[in-house]
């Protein structure tokens, strides 16, 4: 069974300009591009009571969240939301006390900012918090956003360190166990902005059920049964390694490079819409055929 809950898995980046400027209301036009593309004000309207709804920002993976968690803050109420809280989770005793669980079990949105990936999984996987918003997302409306390292942790399996540059030599990716929001997916962010392809690429030949996400900057995907549909600025890569014909990865040392036949690629800009059942993607603007119906 498909999830009851949403989730809205950003690449990072966030071009909101700094909110902590004294003067940001009357430079706002220039701060906020990146919400009024739709992103954060998506994560408002899918939520379950709208402006009315409790939004908890987990500034876990940031080691600034004195500063990362205000301006998100401000950003939600800028756009309307009556209930934006921060939730600064720095050791597992905390994700396991009374206190933080009835937090995540009043909240109708739960904000990953970015940072570590290996922190969110660290401090927070296996803990009564964890157990509770998972619980959430699969019975109830409630949402996950994550941005960069809240969104690579979204997943089952996550890639928490490869260089760009190297990453289809054998085993210069290292991938982990995720939050386990999502199945089946492997999620890379800063993608096209950082060159990340073959680290996505790699993760995908390991395993080739595993299907590919690649989030620009500015850019996410929001998850809704099986639907998966592009947001924001940028673009979304899609890497499907069910198809792939060969590869040299069993016979080569560690550090060689990776040779793979047919992998197959896509890409996603605003509102395309790709269905993780069938594996097919529909492409909104398209120049073959009439335009179907936004979801």
């Amino acid at each position: 069974m498909r999830p009851v809950g949403k989730l809205m898995i950003i690449g990072g980046a966030v071009n909101k300009g700094s909110f902590a400027e004294t003067d940001y209301d009357q430079n706002v036009e220039k701060n906020l591009n990146f919400f009024e593309r739709g992103i954060l004000r998506k994560i408002i309207n899918e939520s379950r009571l709208k402006e009315d709804s409790v939004i908890e920002i987990i500034t876990t993976a940031s080691q600034i969240p004195q500063i990362v968690g205000p301006e998100y803050k401000k950003a939600f109420e800028f756009l309307g939301s009556k209930t934006v809280n921060i939730l600064d989770i720095q050791n597992r005793e905390q994700a396991n006390s009374d206190a933080i669980v009835a937090r995540a079990n009043a909240a109708d949105v739960v904000m990953f900012t970015g940072g570590d990936q290996l922190r969110l999984t660290s401090i927070l996987g296996g803990t009564r918090f964890h157990d509770a918003i998972l619980l959430k997302y699969q019975e109830q409306d409630f949402i996950y956003a994550g941005t960069s390292a809240g969104a690579a942790a979204a997943s089952e399996n996550m890639i928490y360190q490869g260089s760009s540059s190297e990453a289809l030599l054998k085993g210069e990716i290292k991938t982990t166990q995720g939050l386990g929001f999502i199945e089946n997916v492997i999620v890379d962010t800063h993608f096209v902005q950082r060159g990340r392809i073959g680290r996505l690429f790699q993760a995908v030949v390991n395993n080739p059920r595993t299907l590919g996400i690649g989030l620009g900057e500015d850019t996410g995907l929001f998850i809704h049964g099986d639907t998966m549909t592009a947001i924001g600025s940028g673009l979304v890569i899609l890497v499907d390694g069910r198809f792939i014909k060969d590869t040299n990865l069993t016979k080569i040392d560690l550090g060689q490079p990776i040779s793979i036949d047919n992998l197959t690629v896509h890409v996603m800009s605003q509102n395309d819409y790709f269905d993780l059942k069938t594996k097919e993607l529909t492409i909104v603007n398209s120049q073959y055929s009439p335009i179907p119906q936004e979801r």
